[in-house]
């Protein structure tokens, strides 16, 4: 009888299986596999999201086995359905051919690459998918595929239920990705796939078709799909996507992302987007049980993610701005460091002319930097106490804002309730 796998238990024990096909536990224990995740190159970057099957892949790797990166630069211009409520527009080979290029660069990150034994490799689909002729998918692969098979999965079903239906072009990405895992089974030795929950469907087609073809064993496994305690998407915030690149999504607001967990989600998330082992987070978790208010576990998160995926300067320096904006003494930061903050934090310029005279009423700054909708919301604001001009509570709806009430006579913090900030800087003449 197989022994049980480690590193599947430890994958069960951080939430991270949701299904997964029969014996795949077992080949584990027996030995070195090898794996892989693909990736959808549909976007120049990474998100948070994407850390699921990252630190997947990055775990299985530590465990032993060898991890594939595929990114999907032939099946991302075609699109998958997979979740989507209808079809997404179609990307132009070159800006498909930027985005892989750009997430080759993160994934190189997370996964080692260099050492001898199983170390990680990246793919890109369109090395064998554009060589293969139609002709020859349909006549080797198409043939393994019934209509009635691929109607069946939820993937296929959802689409033609809704109104827009599913084109030729979505339909047939199963059968392509299906063709991957046989590809790779048979050129990298590979023997398992790991996904989203909504990928099953595409997963356990490829391991039926390798069944077919090779009359060999492969595996799959997926991930939950992750929402937050209140039922939102995981990974979205009030400004988007929360992204991994540094351009779109800054170290700043990463951080702030997660320290602004929910208590219920946090213990999850600990699990799920660290490495910090069951003995830690059983001490966070209680910790937050014990002492909510302090929010021990949330910082925690926000320190691990924000290091792992940006680098300890980049937390520093989200740490500090920080600990600047939301209660330290405004007073001793420098133009250079808020010239910094300004870079992590929602900012906007103004001319300084503006703020001149009786300078400008508060309610158009607050309706102008997007910390209200209109003038008559920032009033509302007001009146109930919630609008702070550099950490003073501003109570006077009328008030005006100018130059002198600026720190070095150019920098204005506005903040809005305990976490909603906008920085605003004044232009010289």
């Amino acid at each position: 009888m197989d022994s049980p796998s480690p590193i599947f238990e430890e994958l069960q024990w951080r939430g991270q299986v949701h299904s997964a096909t029969e014996g795949f536990a077992a080949a584990l224990a027996r030995g070195p596999l090898t794996v892989y995740n693909g990736f959808d190159p549909t976007g120049a970057s990474l998100h948070v999201g994407h850390l699921i099957p990252i630190l997947g892949l990055a775990r299985l790797q530590r465990a032993g086995h060898t991890p594939i990166a595929l990114v999907g630069g032939g099946t991302g211009l075609i699109g998958d359905p997979s979740g989507k409520t209808r079809e997404r527009q179609l990307l132009s080979r070159d800006v498909m051919e930027a985005n892989v290029a750009q997430i080759r660069v993160q994934l190189a990150q997370y996964l080692d690459f260099e050492v001898s034994s199983n170390r990680a490799q990246l793919r890109n689909n369109l090395d064998w998918l554009e060589p293969l002729s139609l002709l020859e998918f349909m006549r080797d692969t198409g043939k393994h595929f019934t209509v009635n098979y691929m109607l069946a999965k939820d993937s296929v079903k959802s689409r033609i239920q809704s109104e827009e239906g599913i084109s030729l072009t979505e339909f047939v990405y199963m059968p392509l990705q299906a063709y991957d895992f046989l590809w790779l089974n048979e050129n990298a030795n590979c023997q398992a796939q790991l996904g989203g929950s909504d990928q099953w469907g595409n997963i356990v087609a490829g391991v039926d078709l390798i069944r077919r073809k090779r009359g060999s064993a492969a595996y799959g496994l997926v991930y939950p799909l992750l929402t937050t305690a209140s039922g939102a998407k995981f990974g979205k915030s009030e400004g988007g996507a929360i992204w991994l690149d540094a351009e779109l999504t800054s170290p700043y607001r990463f951080y702030q992302y997660w320290f602004n967990c929910a208590d219920e989600d946090v213990v999850a998330y600990l699990k799920t987007f660290t490495w910090l082992d069951r003995a830690e987070i059983h001490a966070l978790d209680q910790e937050r049980q014990d002492n909510p208010g302090a929010r021990v576990a949330q910082r925690t998160l926000a320190r691990e993610v924000t290091r792992l995926v940006h680098g300890e300067s980049e937390l520093t320096k989200a740490e500090r701005a920080t600990q600047v904006l939301f209660g330290g003494d405004l007073a001793e930061i420098s133009v250079t460091e808020w010239s910094e903050i300004g870079e992590d934090v929602p900012y906007s310029e103004r001319p300084a002319a503006e703020l001149q005279g009786d300078g400008t009423e508060l309610v158009t700054l607050l309706a102008e930097s997007g910390l209200a909708q209109s003038r008559g919301e920032a009033r509302r604001l007001i009146r109930g106490g919630g609008v702070y001009l550099n950490h003073r509570r501003v109570t006077d709806e009328g008030s005006r804002i100018r130059q002198s009430d600026c720190l070095h006579g150019q920098f204005l913090l506005l903040r809005v309730g305990r976490r909603k900030l906008h920085l605003l800087r004044l232009l010289p003449a």
